[in-house]
């Protein structure tokens, strides 16, 4: 298997393989077509798992801010992130993440956040969000589900305030 960066020929795959990994709904799917078209969109962050010409996975992290009165931070947002039907529980998402994380720290993005499965994305060093100071507001979910990673040391406890998603995600 390759992890290696989502090409515009990989776009349809991408698409479908969204639209089965979220249970035949293109929620997920619409949203990484309409996140390529926007400035927070970064091409080394969509990251595909490929293996004999088969995208099997699908990890995108693109760029949101956190705000605390007139300061505002750039950090990254994990979402989606799919992975096929068949081909889950083989650790293919965490690959995807590793290596998100890793081009993120090589970016020099000091936090990634997301909103997901609590016992999933501890897993990758994820932790609830709001006990560092970090809001959310644009979305109700609980404290468990709202997730953060340090990814430059020293970040996290100092980077603190609401996040923002971009408009995309409405």
């Amino acid at each position: 298997m390759i992890i290696r960066t989502e090409t515009i020929d990989d776009y349809k795959q991408v698409y479908q393989l969204n639209y089965l990994a979220f249970g035949n709904r293109d929620d997920e799917a619409q949203l990484v077509e309409k996140i390529r078209h926007t400035d927070g969109f970064i091409p080394e962050l969509s990251i595909v798992a490929e293996q004999e010409n088969q995208i099997l996975g699908h990890i995108l992290l693109s760029k949101a801010s956190v705000v605390d009165g007139d300061k505002e931070c750039e950090v990254i947002v994990l979402a989606p992130i799919a992975v096929h039907p068949d081909d889950q529980k083989r650790g293919i998402g965490g690959k995807l993440i590793q290596e998100g994380v890793k081009r993120c720290k090589a970016a020099g993005y000091p936090l990634i956040l997301l909103i997901g499965h609590p016992t999933y994305y501890p897993k990758y060093g994820f932790k609830p969000a709001r006990s560092y100071g970090l809001n959310l507001q644009q979305f109700e979910v609980p404290d468990n589900v709202f997730m953060v990673k340090e990814v430059i040391e020293g970040s996290l406890g100092t980077i603190k305030g609401e996040l923002k998603y971009p408009a995309v995600f409405f």
